[in-house]
């Protein structure tokens, strides 16, 4: 490669900067010069959007979660696709050097690269513009999410029900972080395949417990899924060890590429992003054509998160009712237990999806309704609007709560929502005074669990206000 470092007097592993040219890995090797063409005429137009997200890729493995910060000490960095002989070439400038060794970028680092341009690029040339993808309609939504995955030959037909998605915070305790290795090597052990949000924190955890335990049961190259969204990619760089990456276009088709796509969940602890997806599939296993559905799904973390999903557990016992405690399980500080009941779990839906005649590589039967669908832009206006009563239907009311975490992720995390709350102050939230009760105390629970941090470990200040 032709390359040129350019040195800057920064802190951590950011303290060189590279200019430099890279070939694709994985499936943009072979494109032909029309799809080239069309990728680069595609990356002038979405050029800032593209940009930040590779950024966020070149500084995978990286600690930190300040979105803001890392788009502030790369403002010079530029990205550029170019047609050449051999197919598409990627050109950088002013890279983060942590994302290469002596000069060569680190491989995973590049498959990374690759597959934020195809998903990004794929997204706005092919399905955005296509009437078949009618993202107005439920149909054209879930249509979009599969064939977001299969073009990035992440569904395997031939494989049986295996990929267990793990949710919880980026930022955990080294206690709660260890425990999050142990279910995860424990279930390598039984051959599950990890699906995660490609962070650090609970989302690295599994992952790297699942490496040995796939590696002792010789069962590789393991599977380990990131899913992201760019939005949130920013905050959550993905970690290492990912070494299967998709890109969604927003947050309410991630969730749903979760859920078609994985056939258990185990939530570990975490803040008000993982409160936001618990509620996001309680919302939609509550739907009645979901009912006779297995999907495994277990809360679970050490002893001294006992009381993080007792709190939980109360909170949906008062909004949703216990036909939604009935839908998962609580395990405390037992990973072998975690493991079995996912793997016990993975025999109940092949014999289930074999049963309805459903595939095994993407969930088509369960229902979602439009409501948990469509994009949910988290202003000062739309926050304040929301209904949170338990007069709505329990799908409505989960459906509302998840738009409630969503608001405040994005005013914790978000680049966009960090703004809006700088300049008009925090969102406001009103509901049934019941609920905004629960919700305060819930909340309140989270920033004295050290589970709301800002970025750059800042003192928390909240981005919302509870009005009963």
């Amino acid at each position: 490669m032709n390359q040129q470092a350019i040195k800057q007097s920064q802190r951590g592993c950011m303290d060189e900067k590279v200019t430099t040219r890279v070939y694709p890995a994985g499936s943009l090797k072979l494109l032909s010069r029309e799809e080239v063409s069309r990728l680069s005429d595609a990356s002038e137009e979405i050029g800032e959007l593209l940009r930040q997200v590779a950024l966020a890729v070149l500084n995978s493995g990286e600690q930190g979660d300040d979105a803001e910060r890392m788009l502030d000490t790369y403002r010079d960095f530029r990205l550029q696709i170019h047609q050449v002989n051999r197919g598409m070439r990627i050109d950088l400038e002013n890279a983060p050097g942590c994302a290469f060794v002596d000069g060569t970028m680190i491989h995973g680092i590049r498959e990374l690269l690759s597959a934020v341009v195809r998903d990004i690029v794929y997204f706005h040339t092919e399905i955005q513009p296509n009437p078949y993808f009618d993202l107005d309609r439920s149909e054209g939504i879930t249509n979009t999410v599969f064939e977001v995955l299969r073009n990035a030959r992440l569904l395997e037909a031939e494989r049986d029900p295996s990929m267990v998605v793990c949710w919880g915070g980026h930022s955990i305790s080294a206690e709660e972080y260890d425990y999050t290795k142990e279910v995860g090597y424990q279930m390598g052990l039984r051959g599950l395949d990890i699906c995660t949000g490609c962070g650090p924190g609970a989302m690295k955890g599994p992952m790297k417990g699942a490496t040995i335990g796939h590696a002792k049961q010789r069962t590789l190259p393991g599977h380990y899924v990131g899913v992201s969204e760019p939005g949130i990619i920013a905050a959550e760089s993905p970690n290492p060890i990912v070494n299967e990456l998709v890109i969604l276009p927003d947050i309410e088709k991630r969730l749903e590429a979760f859920v078609r796509m994985g056939h258990g969940i185990v939530v570990f602890p975490g803040g008000v992003g993982t409160a936001e997806e618990i509620l996001y599939l309680l919302g939609v296993l509550l739907h009645p054509d979901n009912a006779d559905m297995p999907f495994p799904l277990v809360f679970t973390g050490p002893e001294s998160a006992r009381d993080y999903f007792e709190e939980i557990d109360r909170f949906i016992g008062l909004t949703l009712g216990e036909q939604a405690q009935r839908r998962y399980h609580v395990i405390i500080d037992n990973p072998v237990a975690v493991a079995r009941c996912m793997a016990e779990g993975m025999g109940q839906v092949r014999d289930w999806r074999v049963d309805v005649n459903d595939a095994f590589y993407f969930n088509w039967q369960l229902q979602i309704d439009e409501v948990f669908q469509q994009p949910f832009d988290a202003t000062h206006e739309a926050m304040a609007e929301l209904a949170i009563t338990r007069e709505l239907p329990t799908h409505a009311l989960a459906a509302n709560l998840r738009r409630v975490f969503s608001g405040i992720v994005s005013g914790n995390v978000k680049p966009a929502g960090v703004r809006a709350i700088r300049e008009h102050g925090p969102f406001e939230i009103r509901g049934e005074s019941e609920i905004m009760s629960m919700l305060d105390r819930l909340l309140t629970r989270f920033v004295a669990q050290h589970r709301m941090k800002l970025p750059g470990d800042k003192p928390y200040e909240p981005c919302y206000r509870i009005v009963g």
